[in-house]
């Protein structure tokens, strides 16, 4: 058997491991035949991972702009030089693109071309494997990597938040949780420890990777970290906007972990808690949600940067505006600290 489609659309996540859902992309091995998949591959994965691995990790966006792969041709002039000496990336990415480019206003023949033998085509199986393997990405010094480090919580703080949300879940037993801004995932696996399905957020692409290194190490398979936005989350995408779903087309989830997250949309985002209070209306039943006042040095350090036009930042502005929406259920203070931690159910 081989495979004639390799969209990465194509693997999803199931119990902790990618797993292909495409079942009609296998067809019967043809001897002779050349992959027809070859470039999907290459354009899926091996570019954009070269790209991430060798340029920068915010690349990955480009996937978000070309639904079919990342052009050769554009990864190929993004590639520094010294990628050339690299067989694998010079082969099935620099060269690819330049035959690309040579043969794009031609016709070509490919019945009657050289044929293509088993020994060859596992061949270049095991080549794209090893070029795969070979790209490890490196660890980089970002905003939220080493947040838990620099955090202003003291140790007795942080066990008492993880004793609130777990009681918390006890209490509400949802089937699923979204964590968004999870950092590293320490308080999604509260929910997932739980056999709670978690999806675990994050902005910050070296958090993410450390999640998820954290799940293969663990061979967790309740938790996903993903990489995302919140602020500018993936829309509909592909043809008629219809292909891939958005956020809010995906939930909402039973319950949402927002957490030391608010302080961030509501003063780095401009955005008005009544505006954020309608945003987690449309993407989830129940809410664990932090409030950090003012006076947190956490929210301080934010204002150190910017004008303090946010009077309306304070804890009664807070609970008003996320009463139109959800019955405060439930609110403790976190010991050491001047945060307070809800539970909301939608009204």
């Amino acid at each position: 058997m081989t495979l004639k489609d390799c969209s990465a659309y194509n693997i999803q996540f199931r119990k902790g491991k990618p797993v292909l859902i495409d079942t009609l992309s296998f067809e019967k091995y043809q001897e002779g035949r050349p992959w027809i998949a070859y470039n999907q591959f290459c354009q899926h994965f091996l570019a954009p991972l070269a790209l991430m691995n060798y340029r920068d990790i915010r690349l990955n966006q480009l996937l978000r702009i070309y639904i079919d792969g990342i052009p050769l041709d554009l990864a190929s002039s993004l590639l520094q030089f010294h990628t050339r000496f690299r067989f694998s990336l010079l082969s099935h990415i620099h060269l690819h693109a330049k035959t690309q480019k040579h043969f794009a206003d031609k016709i070509v023949n490919i019945s009657g071309g050289k044929k293509m033998s088993l020994l060859s085509f596992n061949g270049l199986i095991a080549n794209l494997e090893s070029a795969i393997e070979r790209l490890s990405w490196q660890d980089q010094k970002t905003e939220w990597a080493d947040y838990y480090k620099e955090t202003n919580y003291s140790l007795d703080a942080l066990q008492h938040k993880k004793q609130i949300i777990a009681e918390l879940l006890d209490k509400i037993n949802p089937k699923n949780v979204w964590d968004l801004g999870a950092n590293v995932g320490m308080f999604s696996r509260i929910a997932s420890d739980k056999g709670i399905q978690t999806i675990s957020f994050d902005i910050d692409p070296a958090a993410v990777e450390k999640n998820y290194l954290e799940c293969i190490k663990k061979g967790e398979i309740h938790i996903l970290p993903l990489l995302f936005d919140l602020t500018n989350p993936s829309p509909c995408i592909g043809w008629e906007n219809q292909e891939r779903m958005s956020l809010f087309e995906r939930g909402p989830a039973d319950t949402v972990f927002a957490l030391a997250l608010i302080h961030h949309l509501a003063i780095s985002n401009n955005l008005p808690l009544n505006r954020i209070a309608d945003f987690f209306n449309r993407i989830c039943k129940s809410l664990i949600i932090e409030f950090v006042p003012r006076n947190d040095s956490q929210v301080q350090r934010l204002l150190l940067t910017r004008e303090d036009i946010f009077p309306s930042y304070r804890k009664k502005a807070f609970e008003d505006g996320f009463r139109k929406h959800f019955r405060i259920q439930d609110s403790v203070k976190i010991r050491g600290s001047e945060r307070i931690l809800y539970l909301m159910e939608k009204g």
